[in-house]
């Protein structure tokens, strides 16, 4: 890195003296003390100006990545809890009279989760009985059928989500082959 900057400071101050000897060729009556004077300042702003540009590059990628991290530790500070219920449903006995509580608590644990992700502006993608778009669907087989259109979605293995505009996850999906 060093012998690249050394290697700019020297085409820099080439490029200095080149317009330094150029603006004296057009105007003899400056002297050339001027000259070389301005030249040196011009050069040291655009080291200073340069630098300044780091420095605001490098502060610019640090805020972004403390952002990125900060949204990261909130969504998994409010997913602690569900895995603290789920820890606690492994532990519950699921005998014949606990197998109904048992799958409330489940019940209750995927809703809490799917709100989380609601209020994070997750959505899931409806696949069922949509025309198949490459987009959003992953297609993983495809059944010919006469009771469907050509290309209708007829079965969702794995549910899809949005965020926003943006595809977290497509949607895999068996698609209806029309009868040829």
């Amino acid at each position: 890195m060093e012998e690249n900057q050394t290697e700019s400071d020297i085409n820099l101050s080439e490029a200095s003296e080149t317009a330094g000897a150029a603006v004296a060729a057009e105007s003899p009556d400056v002297p050339m003390e001027e000259l070389q004077r301005q030249r040196d300042e011009f050069y040291d702003l655009l080291l200073r100006k340069t630098a300044e540009f780091d420095n605001f590059r490098k502060r610019t990628e640090r805020d972004r990545q403390a952002q990125a991290e900060a949204a990261g530790a909130d969504l998994l500070g409010e997913l602690l809890p569900l895995v603290d219920d789920l820890e606690r449903a492994r532990t519950a006995d699921a005998g014949s009279e606990g197998a109904e509580a048992y799958r409330r608590g489940v019940e209750l644990i995927h809703r809490q989760l799917t709100e989380t992700l609601r209020k994070r502006g997750v959505r899931p993608i409806e696949a069922a009985g949509a025309d198949f778009d490459p987009h959003y669907h992953q297609a993983v087989s495809y059944e010919p059928s006469t009771g469907h259109r050509d290309g209708e979605v007829i079965e969702e293995f794995r549910r899809g989500y949005m965020l926003g505009d943006r595809l977290l996850r497509p949607s895999m999906v068996k698609v209806a082959k029309g009868e040829a």
